[in-house]
C-alpha cells in the first residue's frame, strides 16, 4: 500500500509540473499572438487548436521549438499526472 500512496503523489507533483510549465508556454505564444494581430489573441483564446496552429506557423521566437514543446509536453504530462493515465486507485 505504501508504494501506491509514494506512486499517486509522484504523479500528483508531475501533473503540477507538467501544468506549470503548459500554462507558461502557453501565456508566452497567446501574448505574441495579441501582439501580432488582436483577432488572432481572442481566438487563440477561444480555439486552442487555432493558438496550436498558431504556435507551429506564425509564432517568431528565439526558442520557438522549446516553447511549443513545452506547451504540449507539459499538457500531456499534466494529464498523466493528474490521473488520465495514471495508476487506478480505488
Amino acid at each position: 500500500m505504501a508504494i501506491v500512496g509514494s506512486v499517486t503523489k509522484v504523479m500528483f507533483i508531475l501533473g503540477i509540473i507538467g501544468a506549470i510549465v503548459a500554462v507558461v508556454c502557453w501565456l508566452i505564444i497567446l501574448i505574441d499572438a495579441f501582439q501580432n494581430e488582436v483577432w488572432k489573441g481572442v481566438v487563440g483564446l477561444l480555439c486552442s487548436l487555432y493558438l496550436l496552429y498558431y504556435a507551429i506557423v506564425e509564432f517568431d521566437h528565439q526558442n520557438k521549438w522549446l516553447i511549443v514543446l513545452g506547451y504540449l509536453i507539459g499538457g500531456v504530462l499534466s494529464g498523466i499526472g493528474f490521473g488520465g493515465w495514471g495508476p487506478d486507485i480505488p
